[in-house]
């Protein structure tokens, strides 16, 4: 699968824009998906405010891929409910997917720009004519995430954190307001997960949210407001002090973590440092 079929959105058609004043930008009731005999989600409830950040932690085949995809709009769910401010998830353009880069086909001859357009694309309709004004959404995207000089370069020559910085200005460029990020942090250094963060509290400011599957407890807990533990069911839902006990990550991680107590905290090694949900993807 190419890179453009990684990144389209649903047709315009289907784009909803509709928000209720008062209701929360994401509000998931009782959700449970089956694909075939399998279980992916099981009653699954959580609620989230605008401007928040929540981590989604649990091991490969938690069915947080699962979850993204159905907030998203791009798989329905076999009972339950899921509302985006107020409304069905189905096209709704305020809904961003940052994949996870092991997804996407670098190779693919299109520049940094071209990948950003196609967020404002998404946000136009496929039959609108760009307008100037939308490529000045394009570079603002852009410079929000450090990548202006590098707007004509191809996407296969930029580090893995450029390459996350270029999806978050597609974003952008699309005006999301609630941004799904798979994995975002994996197989980045120091600096250029900071960057990451760095960019990420600027949208924090701009109003928008964000949902982050990662398997780095010890980031979660710094630069996220609340974590979500997941296994298919929701372990925890809370501050990260209140969910990471000893109890509930041996309920989650079982054999894949080792817990080691100390005097302040419990610190969690061994886990599988990276998610690669394709090769689990009937589990999410």
């Amino acid at each position: 699968m190419g890179l453009i079929d990684r990144l389209r959105v649903p047709p315009i058609s289907s784009h909803d824009t509709r928000h209720q004043k008062e209701a929360p930008i994401l509000q998931i009731t009782n959700l449970t998906v089956r694909y075939e005999n399998a279980l992916a989600l099981e009653d699954v409830s959580l609620q989230v405010k605008t401007a928040e950040r929540l981590a989604v932690i649990g091991p490969n085949g938690a069915g947080k891929s699962t979850l993204f995809k159905v907030v998203a709009g791009v798989l329905t769910a076999s009972s339950g409910e899921v509302k985006i401010a107020g409304f069905n998830p189905g096209g709704h353009i305020c809904i961003a997917y940052v994949p996870q880069r092991s997804q996407v086909d670098w190779k693919f001859p299109v520049s940094v720009a071209d990948v950003v357009m196609m967020g404002r694309i998404g946000k136009l309709g496929l039959m609108r004519w760009l307008r100037p004004g939308d490529w000045d959404f394009v570079h603002q995207s852009l410079q929000v995430v450090g990548l202006e000089d590098l707007a004509q370069r191809q996407i296969s020559e930029l580090s893995g954190g450029q390459q996350q910085r270029m999806f978050i200005a597609r974003a952008l460029a699309q005006e999301a307001e609630l941004m799904l990020m798979a994995e975002p942090f994996t197989g980045l250094d120091f600096n250029s997960q900071e960057a990451i963060l760095d960019i990420l509290d600027k949208l924090q400011e701009r109003g928008v949210t964000i949902l982050a599957s990662t398997h780095d407890l010890n980031l979660a807990s710094a630069h996220f407001d609340r974590v979500l533990l997941l296994n298919r069911r929701v372990y925890g839902l809370g501050s990260p002090q209140e969910v990471f006990t000893t109890e509930r990550l041996l309920q989650v991680f079982g054999g894949h973590m080792h817990l080691v107590q100390t005097e302040k905290e419990v610190l969690a090694l061994g886990d599988t440092c990276c998610d690669d949900e394709t090769t689990h993807d009937h589990l999410g």
